[in-house]
């Protein structure tokens, strides 16, 4: 169906092709016709203290608003991380601001953490009838300086944690100016002090404390790779998300839309994921929770990831390219056997 489907969508812009679908999906979850989908892989893992009921989840960034999570999970993911919602609405950055890259099966996109702010988005949360682990992923307001991130960050972390079975940090969008900064240094320190004081009087307040991960970019030095995973370690950051988009252009310059600015995703992504995933499980031990997402689009590059250290995997722009069919093909090829 979608192999029919796609070169219609394809035909539209790509944002305007994603809010379409998106819209669908909402409509479809509305009419409740999301309970008719087909049930999805089981093969439950324990990772981050939760029972995951297969490793492949959805990745952040398609369902900022969580406008459509209903059906996308009827898709068959073992879990959905929803968001980036930031404190504040924002419009995000000009469009156009996504841009696809057929030859390459990737996407460019420049978006900003667009979304519709914490109100509106809890609203839709707290009527959640999915039964699989929710993820939710936050960051930090544009407008917000970097000085002044922790405010933003421990704002969301208040907001969303109840509703959440696990929350994302972003750290590493590079729309966001001086954003991936605070993956480093005293900023890093500072941002990991303030959430593991809010994390303590949550824990004191809602008797629960749910698993708290940063998501980090491919683009850092091995060695500031090195330290982040450390330092995230000693601080009580439950696991890590490996990796967000990356600013290189290496295999794609010569296409076109290659040197369109923001962060490429999709299949050329995928060599440097993997090369991070191997990098922090060596640094962090065989059992400290890693998520691997970058350029999944095929069971064998999801295997791969799992090899390098992985244990669940995400997927977003695979989606785009291959459609929904790749989830329970994932799904299936992570529970069988090794071959």
């Amino acid at each position: 169906m979608y192999a029919l489907l796609r070169p219609w969508l394809f035909r539209l812009a790509p944002e305007t092709s994603h809010d379409l679908t998106l819209g669908l999906l909402a409509a479809a979850s509305r009419l409740q016709l999301d309970t008719l989908a087909p049930a999805p892989v089981v093969d439950p893992i324990q990772c981050l203290g939760l029972t995951f009921p297969n490793r492949v989840g959805l990745a952040a960034g398609l369902d900022k608003d969580a406008r459509a999570f209903e059906a996308l999970g009827a898709l068959g993911f073992g879990f959905l991380e929803l968001g980036t919602v930031t404190p504040l609405a924002q419009p995000g950055n000009p469009k156009p601001r996504m841009f696809r890259l057929p030859e390459a099966n990737a996407l460019i996109n420049r978006m900003g953490f667009n979304n519709e702010g914490l109100e509106p988005f809890l609203r839709r949360v707290q009527r959640r009838r999915y039964s699989g682990v929710l993820g939710i992923n936050i960051g930090k307001n544009k407008v917000t300086p970097a000085e002044r991130a922790a405010e933003d960050y421990t704002q969301a972390l208040q907001a969303v944690h109840r509703h959440a079975d696990y929350v994302t940090v972003n750290l590493s969008s590079p729309n966001t100016p001086g954003l991936r900064d605070l993956q480093q240094g005293d900023a890093f320190a500072e941002l990991l002090t303030a959430l593991g004081h809010t994390r303590e009087a949550l824990a004191d307040r809602e008797g629960r404390r749910a698993p708290l991960l940063i998501k980090i970019a491919p683009d850092l030095h091995d060695d500031d790779l090195k330290g982040l995973a450390a330092q995230a370690a000693e601080r009580g950051v439950d696991g890590l998300i490996a990796c967000n988009t990356t600013l290189s252009r290496s295999a794609v310059e010569h296409l076109p839309h290659g040197e369109e600015a923001g962060g490429l995703s999709g299949a050329p992504a995928h060599a440097r994921a993997l090369e991070v995933m191997a990098l922090l499980r060596a640094e962090l031990g065989p059992a400290y929770p890693l998520i691997g997402v970058g350029g999944i689009d095929h069971p064998d590059r999801a295997r791969a990831m799992v090899a390098a250290g992985a244990q669940l995997v995400q997927l977003y722009t695979g989606l785009i390219y291959e459609g929904p069919g790749l989830v329970a093909r994932v799904a299936r090829a992570l529970a069988a056997p090794a071959p």
